[in-house]
């Protein structure tokens, strides 16, 4: 018994979890998350900055842009909504203005 819930346990997917840049908080529940990868040339050997936009659920409404987060994969929830926010590492400073800078 304790091997069939070993290999249960084994097959679950782990979930994959990303630290990114919130640009947008428009949407009702929703953040748009930009994630910066180094990605090396296959020829020319040159690094390059490769950029990711990820949708991700924010039940709370409580990230705002500019703000530092952590997001997890998660079942579809929409059309392209496929992350959830984990937490918000760092807030974004904010101007004179209220203005997130």
């Amino acid at each position: 018994m304790s091997q069939k819930s070993q290999t249960n346990e084994s097959a679950r997917r782990i979930k994959q979890e990303v630290v990114g840049e919130v640009i947008s908080d428009k949407m009702q529940k929703t953040i748009s998350v930009q994630t910066f990868t180094r990605v090396r040339h296959p020829k020319y050997g040159k690094f390059l900055k490769k950029t990711s936009i990820f949708k991700a659920h924010d039940e709370k409404n409580e990230a705002k842009v500019g703000d530092k987060v952590l997001i997890t994969s998660a079942r579809p929830l929409s059309k392209t909504k496929r992350w959830m926010l984990k937490s918000i590492i760092e807030k974004a400073e904010q101007g004179l203005d209220g203005v997130n800078i």
